[in-house]
């Protein structure tokens, strides 16, 4: 490899490794920053209404861990937090971490089939859920999946849909609401803790920080989703060389309005924030762009983060001129690709003078390239900045494997100790993910510069992201498959000035019948997630396809753009 800063011959760099990186667990990392710092505010809840020291908040990790402990969970046993934005979210990413449990992120948006799935496809043996949040009553759906509740003792669940699940917690305020048969409340569960528990530290003990930890589900296209199985080292390393790229210090005040259950929460959010010894703060459980700009002021953050949409939705407020933004300056737009007048707003009106830009993927922890608090504007509106410390990136020809010139498109692949674990019980996709030489294909069609600088252009395979959220069309196509009138559908995305992409579906029908727009969408309601439901819904009598049969998802797109008159907004 040529010095750091020479001019590259090929598509191919590495990180700097003057920064070593971590080798503890996450749960004796922030063991070591609480003692250092404890008095520091570690976590602000503001729609909850708490706050807590690092102290206060290894301590309630403690108890809760010992209460987990409590149920008959064990090293290596899975559990699920299906749930917004709280402290019970951080408290568990914290307990689990601490007694080597594996924490399931299940995406709040799931509905009853989505969440089956998850369960069952890692044998979760507990869950930790919200009971309802706007039109979503997730106990509700819990109730259907496993009727067994009704009789069930708390704990003792014998569920015939959801075979591994035996307890099933929810999330309450304490005191709180009627009981939940066969449930457990959150509040009681913890009390049950003890931050003392002898059993904590012997368990600690045991554990390696190559171990998984945390298990977070990405669509496949085989319309199943697979779930990326990370360790303490790949998602702890990665949160502190992220928080490196912002410049954080112990001063900092980051407003979290991402979710967590998605790495851009957890990851680049939290456990940035923890291996700073920052704070992190909470303006609500589900994103509100007023109350983030209320609590930017009231808490006077110094960073934010946001997908563009999140950006948007702030900037365009009718009272955004309210107001003081001012001790902004750091933050990280992701997600989806980044518009470059976003971005110039961003910094102008937000103060965001040190706003980063990050690119990655779950199975990678999930940043790989990110543009650092010193990148020059110019460069952070139109790449992705450079690869993460202790991380090879380079960019290969997808039908040679050769890697290519500075310059010339071809698929990014990752190497490093980001890479994931593997996919959970799924040998073969894991294989097809990483090649024998320990390098993740990420689908995605990059170039690089000669300074090393990456910009994404495009995806080999055709996922779809709207709003940030990674959405495989297959995965939709075999669900309509399952409407009773359908006889054949293709799904594709389309551009979308909002969200950078919209789903759309052509619908083949079956002789003989008739199906509107809206049976397909009330098909939809309540069984896949929102984002999943295609915006876009046009009734055909065939697909254009190749000689050979293949269908052509391509004409589809440009039809449906010209017809449509689409335009996506401008990125870099």
């Amino acid at each position: 490899m040529p010095p750091q800063n020479a001019p590259l011959a090929f598509s191919h760099a590495r990180g700097r490794t003057d920064v070593p990186l971590i080798e503890q667990t996450i749960g004796d990392f922030f063991a070591d920053m609480a003692a250092r710092q404890p008095q520091r505010e570690a976590l602000v809840s503001r729609h909850q209404g708490l706050r807590y020291s690092y102290a206060g908040l290894q301590a309630e990790a403690r108890r809760l861990a010992s209460a987990l402990l409590g149920l008959g969970l064990e090293k290596g046993d899975r559990i699920g937090i299906w749930s917004h934005n709280n402290a019970e979210w951080v408290l568990m990413q914290l307990a689990t971490a601490q007694v080597g449990l594996v924490l399931v992120n299940i995406n709040p948006a799931y509905r009853s089939s989505e969440v089956e799935y998850a369960l069952n496809k890692v044998g979760c043996k507990a869950l930790v859920s919200m009971a309802q949040f706007k039109t979503s009553d997730y106990l509700g759906m819990l109730r259907e999946l496993a009727p067994e509740l009704a009789t069930a003792v708390p704990g003792a669940l014998q569920a015939a849909r959801l075979p591994a699940l035996r307890s099933v917690v929810w999330i309450d305020v304490a005191g709180q609401g009627a009981e939940q048969p066969g449930m457990l409340r959150f509040s009681e569960l913890l009390a049950r803790g003890d931050a003392q528990d002898a059993r904590i530290d012997a368990v600690a003990a045991t554990l390696r920080n190559t171990d998984p930890i945390n298990i977070q589900f990405t669509s496949g296209t085989t319309g199943f989703p697979k779930g990326a199985t990370l360790t303490h080292r790949n998602i702890l390393n990665n949160g502190f060389f992220i928080g490196e790229c912002m410049r954080l210090t112990c001063e900092d005040r980051l407003c979290i309005p991402v979710p967590l259950y998605h790495c851009f929460g957890m990851v680049l959010g939290n456990l940035a924030c923890f291996t700073h010894g920052a704070t992190v703060v909470y303006p609500n459980d589900g994103f509100d762009p007023l109350l983030v700009l209320e609590t930017v002021q009231a808490e006077r953050c110094t960073g934010l983060h946001g997908v563009p949409t999140m950006f948007i939705a702030e900037l365009d407020h009718p009272r955004f001129g309210e107001f003081d933004l001012g001790t902004l300056r750091t933050g990280i737009m992701a997600g989806s690709p980044c518009p470059i007048e976003v971005m110039k707003r961003v910094v102008s009106d937000m103060h965001l003078s040190e706003i980063t830009i990050a690119y990655g993927m779950t199975e990678t922890s999930p940043v790989s390239c990110q543009s650092d608090a010193g990148t020059p504007l110019e460069r952070r509106v139109s790449t992705v900045g450079k690869v993460q410390p202790h991380l090879e990136v380079k960019i290969v020809d997808p039908a040679t494997g050769e890697t290519v010139a500075p310059g010339v498109s071809g698929e990014l692949c990752t190497r490093g100790y980001s890479v994931m674990h593997g996919y959970w019980g799924d040998e073969a996709r894991t294989r097809e993910a990483i090649d024998s030489e320990g390098w993740m294909h990420t689908g995605d069609l990059a170039t690089m510069d000669e300074q090393g600088y990456v910009n994404i252009v495009g995806r080999i395979k055709d996922m779809v992201i709207r709003g940030g959220e990674n959405i495989y069309p297959r995965e939709i196509e075999e669900f309509l498959y399952r409407h009773p009138k359908v006889q054949d559908v293709q799904v594709v995305g389309v551009p979308d000035a909002r969200y950078g992409e919209e789903l759309c579906a052509w619908v083949i029908v079956k002789p003989g019948q008739t199906l509107s727009e809206d049976e397909v969408r009330d098909f939809c309601k309540g069984q896949i997630a929102h984002y999943k439901v295609p915006r876009y819904i046009r009734f055909v009598q065939s697909f254009p396809m190749t000689v050979t049969g293949k269908i052509q998802k391509f004409k589809i797109r440009d039809e449906m753009i010209a017809m449509l008159d689409l335009r996506p907004a401008k990125t870099a």
